[in-house]
């Protein structure tokens, strides 16, 4: 598989301003991100690239920012090798160790997940996965159906198995995290899944337990409603992939006029990731 490989170059940018960006782009099917020491890079599937759609996410930029941008085609295993060598082990809450298959086991810790992400989102890292991965640490999951929504690598359905979840079904709408899903979770061990490629019209029409979304603000305003329909009651939901203003308070307001209330949410710098209840 070809990709197209993005590499921006900025003067000046704020953090949130950087944030800002990599949503835009990952609304136009952009699905990893790499820093750099004058900007980062965006990645995208060759064949769902046009830099058209790319010129029109920048267009709101340009009065802020002084950017430059370059384009790149690359070979997918040459990505991978460069991902290899900047991927660090990482462990959650000091109870699940998250590694990729060329680092050694970590016993010691009571569940860990081995991820080998081919351009797919989730490994933890980001600020958004660790907060839905301490969640699902402190949550009890036993005997649980659950849906992780825009599960990119599996990595929050595979946490869920570990805790002892009954049944799992992970969507995304990306091929790359389709393949990227079935690939891990027979790296992992998990069997009680069900992976899809879709989008919310992919939910199978039964009831659960604890549904998983961590993706961005629009498209969670534009699935709350399904998720609803399918979340039993007293059934909980927890979303990230989004700030706290003004984005918290857009989800809270959604989530209410489906009969989810909010509980409570976490915060690492700007983002948050935040959990409702279906009364």
């Amino acid at each position: 598989m070809q990709y197209i490989q993005v590499t921006f170059e900025f003067k000046n940018i704020a953090e949130y301003q950087r944030d800002l960006l990599i949503n835009d782009l990952a609304e136009i099917d952009f699905n990893t991100f790499e820093d750099t020491e004058t900007g980062f890079s965006g990645f995208i599937d060759k064949d769902e690239f046009q830099e058209s759609s790319l010129l029109e996410v920048l267009t709101s930029y340009n009065d802020e920012l002084d950017y430059t941008y370059k384009l790149t085609e690359i070979a997918g295993e040459n990505w991978n090798e460069q991902w290899e060598k900047n991927f660090e082990p990482l462990v959650i809450s000091d109870q699940c160790y998250v590694r990729a298959t060329f680092h050694d086991p970590q016993p010691k810790y009571p569940y860990e997940i081995v991820i080998d992400p081919k351009m797919a989102f989730g490994t933890g890292h980001h600020q958004t996965t660790t907060m839905m991965m301490e969640y699902i640490l402190s949550m009890d999951l036993s005997s649980k159906n659950i849906l992780d929504m825009g599960c990119g690598t599996g990595i929050l359905a595979f946490l869920a198995a570990k805790k002892g979840a009954g049944h799992l079904t992970a969507i995304d709408y990306d091929q790359v995290c389709y393949e990227s899903t079935l690939e891990n979770a027979q790296l992992n061990h998990i069997s009680n899944i069900d992976v899809i490629c879709g989008g919310k019209e992919s939910i199978p029409e039964t009831s659960f337990d604890i549904i998983f979304a961590n993706i961005n603000r629009n498209i969670l305003l534009d699935q709350i409603s399904r998720y609803s329909e399918v979340l039993k009651k007293n059934g909980e939901i927890v979303f990230s992939g989004f700030y706290e203003s003004p984005d918290l308070e857009m989800i809270k307001e959604a989530c209410s006029k489906t009969g989810m209330n909010y509980l409570d949410h976490k915060k690492i710098n700007d983002w948050v990731a935040a959990r409702f209840i279906k009364q």
